[in-house]
């Protein structure tokens, strides 16, 4: 079988991102933020996928022996790719401003105020932008100013028209972690305007530098792109805490990966720039790009109050298991609950820890953290236990990329409040999200459990699709509670029954699994499964899946991004079907389904089938024994793999065409808000009584739900 390049397949990915800002019947003002989202992935991608393979061209042959490819090979076509794609935005981006016009909201640049506008935005730069520029007059410095990542400057070439000058040159930093990126000009009846801070500092740029004798100013956008590798050097007189904050401010110096600069640039100013930074215009790290850079910020660009242009909000529903005012371990004691967010509320989480932090039965909260929000509500909750008496363990992942700061933080702010906190395992990362509270209830110890496919982040899971499992079953607290002691004790690794944990016994332990189904195969028992993660890019896994197909096995797989399974033969073919979802929230959960005869298997897991998770992470797979919540994920599978309006087709062409089929238009994200929101309603009249013109107001069963929405 032959292999897609893990990189050039997440660029597969990132254009289907560019599709969503594409698509007609995506709501405008969204489309304009996914041509931020795909900003944001491209210049992460460069900090670290291209920054590694850069590193990796000095290797030579042994780069070559440990990806398979040429590390130049592989930059040459990412390179050549990024431009594609990069060519695509920009004329997105211009039909999007049509489109916005029609809708009466203008972008207007420097160059298209009208005076009182003009006046307007230039109050506006005296009263809230000039005290925060700092222009770099770098022709009068000997060392070129250090360029930080993530953001953007403008270069400025200061001319004298009467030429009595010589030309001068200067770097102004867009200071927009102090000021929006978006100013709101007053309307004019139906017509809204908005001009980009860049434009507002080219506006003034005469009040910039009034002191010189120069009357003539060209500005244009630059940004650099850092490696942003942490690189974590072996000091035994380091905590890990000291080496992953020198790590932060060595990255914050990263070697440049990426110099994108407007293409309509002053071609001097661009020469003399390269010559100060020591690079020249043949090099392969030069981008030219268009007007505005670091895009990432349309993600927040002012609705103007136009909510039309925008998805419709959807209320958060409730669990019909979990009421207001309820003590959510009563619950849970009796049955497993299983939220999927976004459709259900984080709160129930956050409440789960804050019951926790004051009821005096509790005695002690055990949790890994991976990625923490900037103003932590979980966090918060831990150290309100704290302060309560109770016994807190918190296993904080310290390397969660690009978080590590906000991880830093809270692990600093509970460990001072009295917490326990440990940075998992050297050498592993740990990507698993548990939390387990144990309860003293008449003399005895009784475990609660949440565990989850996504982080414990309030903010990512307003968009992030997750699956959280509550559960009180002894079969799993039990091994959750050795998981535990092995993070505080490490030289024992428990021998789990149920979990499947990685890196001890993940990848035997799934292998095993597909062995089981290629059996069924070959006696003519029913066999299958279903695979939905984030990213497929473990070889080994993906001849395994091949071999079962090969065998009579019918895998379906929901893959958001990275896939890097190439051509197959056509009896393989037959039998596996990949797609992609990318909608309006981002694709997180991971779920694994093993048809078994008849008598599903049904994993739910953090980890991706990718070397890293199954060889150096320590990631979970936890099976469902609830058979209700067995049922509503089977039930959840079907509805995504049913998808025919967001859905694409993953093959080794990567030509990312849409899933098309004969039946009416079904959107699986919400057909799946629909599906859990007809089950509160059908709890709700449950614990209501039945009615005597249920069937006549068509009121469905659960079961007829479903089938109403798997066979329809």
């Amino acid at each position: 079988m032959r292999f897609i390049n893990r990189e050039i397949s997440w660029l597969s990915f990132n254009e289907r991102v560019l599709q969503e800002a594409q698509d007609p019947t995506v709501p405008l003002l969204e489309r304009l933020r996914f041509l931020g989202i795909f900003s944001s992935n491209l210049d992460e991608f460069f900090r670290v996928r291209v920054a590694t393979l850069k590193r990796m061209v000095s290797l030579g042959k042994k780069a070559k022996k440990t990806i398979g490819e040429s590390p130049k090979k592989i930059l040459a076509q990412i390179f050549e790719r990024v431009i594609t794609l990069q060519n695509k935005f920009n004329f997105i981006y211009q039909q999007l401003l049509q489109e916005l016009e029609q809708e009466n909201i203008f972008i207007l640049n420097e160059s298209d105020l009208t005076p009182a506008q003009g006046a307007f935005v230039r109050n506006y730069f005296h009263n809230e932008v000039r005290a925060v520029l700092v222009p770099i007059m770098v022709d009068a410095i000997e060392e070129f100013p250090y360029l930080r990542d993530h953001s953007i400057y403008l270069g400025v070439l200061l001319s004298d028209s009467t030429g009595g000058n010589k030309p001068k040159y200067s770097l102004i930093e867009i200071p927009t972690d102090n000021v929006s990126r978006f100013l709101v000009l007053p309307n004019e009846g139906i017509k809204n305007f908005v001009i980009l801070l860049d434009d507002v500092i080219r506006y003034c740029l005469d009040d910039v530098f009034y002191i010189f004798p120069h009357d003539t100013y060209k500005a244009s956008m630059v940004k650099l792109t850092r490696d942003a590798e942490l690189d974590l050097l072996e000091d035994f007189n380091q905590s890990v805490m000291e080496k992953i904050e020198k790590g932060i401010k060595q990255r914050k110096k990263g070697k440049p990966v990426r110099l994108i600069y407007d293409a309509a640039i002053d071609s001097e100013m661009l020469d003399y720039f390269l010559k100060r930074m020591h690079m020249k215009k043949g090099d392969d790290n030069l981008v030219a790009g268009a007007r505005y850079h670091n895009f990432k910020d349309f993600m927040n660009f002012p609705s103007l109050g136009n909510t039309h242009l925008l998805y419709p909000r959807q209320e958060r529903l409730l669990h019909p298991n979990l009421k207001q005012n309820q003590s959510i371990f009563q619950v849970i004691k009796t049955k497993d609950v299983l939220l999927h967010y976004p459709y259900h509320s984080f709160d129930a989480f956050i409440d789960f820890l804050r019951e926790a932090a004051i009821d005096p039965k509790v005695t002690e909260i055990k949790i890994t953290l991976y990625r923490l929000a900037k103003n932590s509500k979980v966090a918060n909750a831990l150290i309100n236990a704290v302060r309560n008496g109770k016994k807190v363990l918190v296993v904080v992942e310290l390397q969660a990329r690009f978080d590590e700061e906000h991880n830093i933080f809270w692990s600093d702010r509970m460990r001072d409040e009295g917490a326990q906190v440990i940075f998992g395992i050297q050498g592993l990362k740990v990507h698993s999200k548990v939390c387990l509270i144990s309860r003293k209830e008449k003399g005895e110890i009784f475990q609660y459990a949440n565990i989850s496919t996504g982080n414990y982040n309030e903010t990512t899971s307003k968009i992030y699709a997750d699956h959280s499992l509550f559960t009180a079953d002894r079969q799993i607290t039990e091994e959750l509670q050795l998981m535990f002691e092995f993070f505080v004790n490490t030289y024992k690794v428990p021998d789990y029954k149920h979990l499947i944990m990685s890196p001890t016994q993940m990848r035997k332990r799934l292998e095993k699994l597909i062995n089981k189904e290629i059996d069924f195969a070959a006696q003519g028992k029913a066999a299958g499964i279903d695979i939905k993660l984030n990213n497929v890019a473990d070889h080994d896994m993906l001849q395994k899946v091949a071999e079962a197909a090969k065998a009579g096995v019918k895998v379906r797989m929901i893959v958001r991004s990275t896939c890097t399974m190439g051509s197959l033969s056509d009896e393989v073919r037959e039998n596996i079907e990949i797609i992609s979802i990318v909608d309006k929230f981002l694709e997180h959960s991971r779920l694994l389904i093993f048809k078994n005869d008849g008598d599903e298997l049904v994993y739910l897991t953090s980890a991706d089938w990718m070397i890293r998770n199954l060889n150096s992470r320590v990631e979970m797979a936890f099976p469902v024994f609830d058979q209700g919540i067995k049922r509503e994920l089977l039930d959840y599978f079907n509805i995504q793999f049913r998808d025919n309006v967001k859905a694409r087709i993953m093959d080794d062409e990567q030509q990312n065409s849409y899933k098309k089929d004969q039946n009416p238009p079904f959107r699986s994200q919400e057909q799946i808000y629909d599906y859990l929101k007809e089950k509160t309603e059908i709890k709700k009249m449950t614990l209501m009584g039945p009615t005597a013109d249920a069937k006549s107001d068509g009121i469905l069963s659960v079961a007829s739900t479903t089938n109403v929405l798997i066979k329809k």
